[in-house]
């Protein structure tokens, strides 16, 4: 019978300290293939820790600009046959007939963003020909709220603490509280599995919220942030020059090097509220 894919795998290793080497179990972050088909037809494969894969694909197919709303997925399906070696890593997407994409066109715009990367000027003009919208506004965040979220955070990593090996994605309200936390190898994957959440729950636009990453805050994330009406981004560490273009561009928070008690905010400063006690010594 075929395995069923995990989010952790148990395997030996040696481990030389101080002069000593000794066998023992390690936990590794699992890393597989998923495949997304929609409509029976190949669209994209991305590795990633499986675990949440009806999310990740629903928050690829919105992020990626496939569907615009929940309505548009009409089933997630997860490919279970026995015997296959693909078994639990294929996903069958089944949109409305006006979702249904030019696949030709969409395998091509993924082979190309796998295998060169994301450039510049082309990608900044492919989000504007999107006609995304601007984040709310409204949002104030307290500092004091803000530098709270990355504690939050670490505790409830589950894999990332048996691993060491995982990025992680959090979605928070404006008074701190953890709404979902994802974890996978791909920084980009867990965004996906956030906005996947939020979209199967019918919460998109994410006007209210802040989206916590683990690792640097890149281009990428800041376009799925934006596609998802997120009006924070803050990361733990540095974000690219392109992803602070973006969000300066399309008026989204970017917060970089979220540590301790102190960050560095590279657009979008006006969400970022003095806590009463900063507005007395003003």
């Amino acid at each position: 019978m075929a395995r069923i894919p995990r989010s952790v795998e148990l395997t030996q290793v040696a481990e030389w300290d101080n002069g000593k080497l000794r066998r023992k179990e390690d936990y590794l972050a699992g890393e597989e293939p998923l495949e997304i088909r929609v409509g029976g037809a190949p669209l994209s494969v991305t590795m990633r820790t499986p675990g949440h894969d009806r999310e990740l694909t629903a928050g690829f197919l919105f992020t990626e600009g496939l569907v615009q709303r929940r309505a548009q997925i009409v089933s997630l399906k997860v490919d279970s046959q026995e015997g296959e070696r693909n078994r639990g890593n294929l996903i069958e997407a089944e949109l409305a007939p006006e979702s249904a994409p030019d696949m030709e066109k969409m395998r091509r715009h993924f082979f190309a963003a796998s295998s060169c990367g994301i450039c510049g000027k082309a990608s900044i003009d492919s989000v504007r020909s999107r006609t995304l919208h601007q984040p709310s506004q409204d949002l104030r965040l307290d500092p004091e709220i803000l530098v709270g979220l990355p504690d939050a955070l670490r505790s409830s990593q589950a894999v990332f603490g048996r691993t060491g090996g995982l990025h992680a994605a959090a979605l928070f309200d404006t008074r701190g509280e953890l709404l979902v936390l994802r974890e996978d190898v791909g920084r980009h994957n867990a965004v996906d599995k956030v906005i996947g959440w939020a979209l199967l729950k019918d919460r998109i636009p994410l006007a209210s919220t802040v989206l916590l990453i683990s690792g640097r805050g890149g281009f990428e994330i800041v376009q799925k942030a934006i596609v998802a009406g997120l009006p924070v981004v803050a990361s733990v560490s540095a974000p690219s020059s392109l992803a602070v273009q973006l969000a300066r561009e399309l008026r989204l928070s970017l917060v970089g090097f979220l540590r301790g008690r102190r960050f560095v905010i590279y657009a979008g400063e006006e969400r970022i509220s003095k806590s009463s006690r900063e507005a007395g010594c003003a």
